[in-house]
């Protein structure tokens, strides 16, 4: 049972405030987070393709159908990795791919801390042993390379067998954009230890200065050894429609894991929806309206989570500047003192009175692997875009959306919440 705590009056004016208690819910996983969300309506093209395809009977095969997994790997040839589209497999979303992709494999799993929150959970679900291992300052996605070897020492000599290792370039939680050298150092030190690594590019299209950040896959680096994972709802469809695809390599033992993979999918009727799975595959062709929106939207974002930055910062926390996706994570740790006067101790509590206070999912560093301790969150921009659809598209359209009434009231409320905890 959660700890029940209530709310304390603190100097600044806050004894009238209506004692606040933490859910009873706020614990189990199918309580964890969304992901952040994009804030704007769904693109009228993509939603015309879904609907001419919803008279489809016949269900998508596992693992996707042939123009899904042809327009997967035309995306990925874009972005210099080449293959063909049998080196595809398609899942209704990131959740159940992992899942798959970790049962395929044998052995430990090993990622960042912090790392996504549904990491964890798959492995645990497989009863596969996981371990973090500390990222470097600069950014979250991609371990210390030397942390990493001694994850790996340590794990081996307690009887573990460390196989696959999760990262993510462009970084959920953290908005950050690991360094090429230091994804380079890892993927080699991993690669070297005997395991395989998996790269989340989710958020690789939503970079909020694309022409200047430099991103580089670790497919780039070790295309023998890097299975490529992308959950289309980080920039191309809506979260909605879920749907994911992962590029393996071009190997015999890549091509068992394939395999493998999908033997697991179809044990799990992990199907993509027919009409979703036509929409996918219109978005990864890349048509100029997709584009456009995807543009539009890093652009957007990217002006909307400065402004947060600058508030979180001006509040006394702390937080790297966001650099893709549609959030940012914050230390609010210098303002601890502040947050016991409120019966704030620990992250759970804090995803619980920040999501009140913003009205919105504020998740705590705990669903990230951070510490309990640690009183971090991720803050979602999305919500500062506007409550309506009229309100989300004029944000998108403006030429100085931070100057829109319904963004500046909305970023005014977030920032008085953090404000007050000075």
């Amino acid at each position: 049972m959660a700890r029940e705590r209530t709310e304390r009056a603190g100097p600044g004016g806050d004894a009238g405030r209506a004692p606040w208690t933490p859910r009873e819910d706020r614990g189990p996983v199918r309580y964890g987070p969304p992901a952040p969300d994009p804030g704007l309506p769904v693109l009228p093209e993509l939603a015309g393709v879904l609907a001419a395809a919803a008279g489809r009977s016949e269900p998508e095969p596992t693992g996707g159908g042939g123009p899904l997994r042809e327009a997967a790997a035309a995306y990925w040839t874009r972005r210099g990795l080449r293959g063909g589209p049998e080196y595809i497999a398609a899942a209704p979303g990131a959740s159940p791919l992992l899942l798959a992709l970790i049962a395929a494999h044998g052995g430990d799993v090993l990622t960042p801390r912090p790392c996504p929150a549904t990491w964890i959970p798959q492995a645990r679900l497989l009863g596969r042993p996981a371990y973090h291992v500390p990222t470097p300052a600069e950014c979250g996605g991609v371990p210390d390379p030397y942390a990493l070897l001694e994850t790996v020492r340590r794990v081996r000599a307690e009887g573990g067998r460390p196989r696959l290792l999760l990262i993510s370039v462009v970084d959920d939680p953290t908005a950050t954009v690991a360094p090429p050298e230091l994804v380079r150092e890892a993927c080699e030190a991993a690669v070297a230890e005997g395991m395989h690594v998996v790269s989340d590019e989710t958020w690789r299209d939503t970079l909020h200065r694309p022409h200047d950040t430099v991103l580089l896959s670790p497919a780039e680096m070790c295309p023998d050894d890097v299975t490529v994972v992308c959950d289309l709802a980080g920039a191309l469809t809506p979260s909605a429609w879920p749907v994911a695809v992962a590029r393996f390599p071009d190997t015999e033992r890549a091509a068992v894991r394939h395999a493998r993979t999908l033997d697991i999918l179809t044990a799990l009727g992990a199907l993509v929806a027919g009409p979703v799975a036509a929409a996918a595959a219109h978005a990864l062709t890349e048509p100029e309206a997709v584009t456009a929106r995807v543009r539009r939207a890093a652009a957007l974002q990217a002006q909307v989570a400065a402004a947060a930055h600058r508030a979180v910062l001006a509040s006394g926390a702390l937080a790297r500047p966001p650099q893709a996706g549609r959030h940012l994570y914050a230390d609010l740790g210098p303002l601890r003192a502040r947050l016991a006067t409120r019966g704030v101790t620990d992250s759970l509590e804090l995803e619980e009175y920040l999501t009140e206070r913003l009205g919105a999912p504020t998740p705590g560093g705990h669903r990230f692997g951070d510490e309990l301790g640690a009183l971090r969150v991720r803050l979602g921009t999305g919500p500062l875009l506007g409550s309506t659809p009229e309100q989300q598209m004029e944000s998108l359209t403006a030429v100085e959306p931070l100057k829109l009434p319904h963004v500046a009231r909305a970023l005014s409320i977030f920032g008085t919440a953090l404000d007050e905890l000075r």
